[in-house]
C-alpha cells in the first residue's frame, strides 16, 4: 500500500464504530454480508435492452453466494431467445459477482442481472422471510404444469376493438361477444398440455380437443351470441 507525503505525515486518529454492515434479511435470518459468499437469496426481475424493443424475466436462486438456479424468459427480438439459451449456460455455477461482470450476450439479460444483484445485495427477494430459502427447482414451479411461460399478448384498434391473442392459460382460440358486441369470454388451447398429450401416444385432433379450455361468459346460456376468431376476424 502506497500513501502520499501527506498522508504519511497524518497522526493516528482511532476509529470509534465497529459494528459492521447493516443487517438484510436472508432466507429467515438477519446477516451482516461481509463477503458474496455471504448472499442467499431466490428472486427476479425485469431487463431492458438498450433500444428498448425487448425485456428478459430472470430468476434467480442463489446458494452462499453461488447461483444454483436460473431461469430466463424473454421477449422482444429473434436473437433474445438464443441468447436466453446461452445465458441459461452461462450463469449456474458462477457467483453473483462473476455474473454481474459476465456478457449474457444480451442487453437485456445483462440488465436484469444488474437490476437482481442489487435487489439481492439489499435483501430485497422472494425469500428474504422463508426459513432456508426456496428449493433448487422453484424457477420450474414458477412456470406451471405446462413448464411454459405466462406471457399475455393483446392488440386493439380504434376502429375495431380488441383482440386476445395469448392468455395464461394459452393460445386464444375463439373470443366470445355478448348482444351488446362486447367480450364476454374466451376460449384457448394450452399448447404445453396439446404437446403432452401427442408425446403420449394421442392423435394431434385428440390432443387439440382435449387441450381446450374456457374462460368468462363463453356458453350462449351464459349470454354469449357472437364467436370471432380473433386473428382473422
Amino acid at each position: 500500500m502506497t500513501y502520499s507525503s501527506e498522508v504519511e505525515k497524518m497522526c493516528v486518529v482511532a476509529k470509534g464504530p465497529k459494528h459492521g454492515p447493516a443487517p438484510i434479511p436472508e432466507e429467515g435470518k438477519w446477516i451482516q454480508a461481509k463477503e458474496i459468499s455471504d448472499i442467499s437469496a431466490y428472486t427476479h426481475g425485469v431487463g431492458w435492452c438498450a433500444p428498448q424493443q425487448g425485456a428478459c424475466k430472470l430468476s434467480l436462486n442463489v446458494k452462499n453466494g453461488i447461483i444454483e438456479e436460473a431461469l430466463v424468459e424473454t421477449i422482444g427480438c429473434s436473437g433474445m431467445t438464443h441468447s436466453a439459451a446461452m445465458a441459461a449456460e452461462i450463469l449456474p455455477g458462477k457467483t453473483i459477482l462473476e455474473a454481474l461482470n459476465t456478457d449474457l450476450v444480451c442487453d437485456a439479460i445483462n440488465t436484469a442481472m444488474r437490476e437482481l444483484f442489487l435487489q439481492i445485495v439489499y435483501g430485497r427477494s422472494q425469500s428474504a422471510f422463508s426459513d432456508d430459502g426456496l428449493v433448487i427447482g422453484a424457477g420450474m414451479e414458477d412456470l406451471g404444469k405446462g413448464a411454459r411461460s405466462m406471457v399475455g399478448t393483446m392488440y386493439g384498434t380504434k376502429a375495431k376493438g380488441v383482440r386476445y391473442l395469448e392468455m395464461t392459460e394459452g393460445y386464444c382460440t375463439r373470443m366470445a361477444l355478448d348482444e351488446n358486441n362486447e367480450v364476454c369470454g374466451y376460449e384457448f388451447v394450452s399448447l404445453g398440455k396439446m404437446t403432452d398429450f401427442i408425446k403420449q401416444g394421442l392423435s394431434p385432433n385428440e390432443a387439440y380437443e382435449k387441450s381446450l379450455g374456457h374462460y368468462g361468459r363463453f356458453s350462449e346460456e351464459d349470454g354469449a351470441v357472437k364467436y370471432i376468431d380473433p386473428r382473422k376476424e
